[in-house]
C-alpha cells in the first residue's frame, strides 16, 4: 500500500465512498442516485433466472438502476432485509458478503440466503456489478 499525505484520498478510499453511496441509494430506493453512480456501460452479472421478473441482463446505467425499482415492484417492501457481514475494498474493487431475504408479492412466498457482491469503481462510477445469490430460493418464491 502506498503512503498518502494527510487528507489525500486513495483509490481504495474513493471506491469505499462510492460503494457506501450506492448502498445508501439502494436503501432509499433512489433510482436517480443509483443511475448516477453507474458508468454508461456496466459489466453486469447475475445468474440467469427466467422465472424471476427483476433478474435479467443489463448493461447501461439506467438498466442497472431500474433493477432496484423492479425488485421493489415485485417484492413486499416491509419484508425486504439485507445485512452486510463483510465489506472488503482493495483499490478499485469492493466485495460485500451477507444475507438477504424477502417476499415475492405475486405468490406471498419468502426467499432467503447468502449473497456476495463484487463491484468495481473507476473514475467515481461503478463499472462492474457481479451478484451471487441463492437463485434457487428466489426462483421457488416466484413460482406459484
Amino acid at each position: 500500500m502506498s503512503a498518502t499525505s494527510p487528507g489525500s484520498t486513495t483509490v481504495t478510499d474513493a471506491t469505499r465512498a462510492v460503494v457506501q453511496e450506492f448502498l445508501a441509494a439502494r436503501l432509499d430506493g433512489d433510482t436517480d442516485r443509483i443511475a448516477a453512480l453507474f458508468a454508461d456501460e456496466v459489466d453486469w452479472l447475475l445468474a440467469e433466472n427466467p422465472v424471476v421478473p427483476w433478474i435479467r441482463p443489463r448493461r447501461t446505467a439506467a438498466e442497472c438502476a431500474a433493477q432496484a425499482a423492479e425488485l421493489a415492484q415485485h417484492t413486499v417492501p416491509e419484508d425486504a432485509r439485507a445485512s452486510v457481514g463483510t465489506f472488503l475494498v482493495d483499490g478499485a474493487d469492493a466485495v460485500l458478503t451477507g444475507h438477504l431475504s424477502g417476499t415475492v408479492r405475486a405468490t406471498g412466498k419468502a426467499f432467503a440466503g447468502p449473497f456476495a457482491l463484487h463491484l468495481t469503481v473507476e473514475d467515481g462510477r461503478i463499472t462492474r456489478h457481479h451478484l451471487y445469490e441463492n437463485s434457487l430460493s428466489i426462483a421457488e418464491a416466484c413460482t406459484p
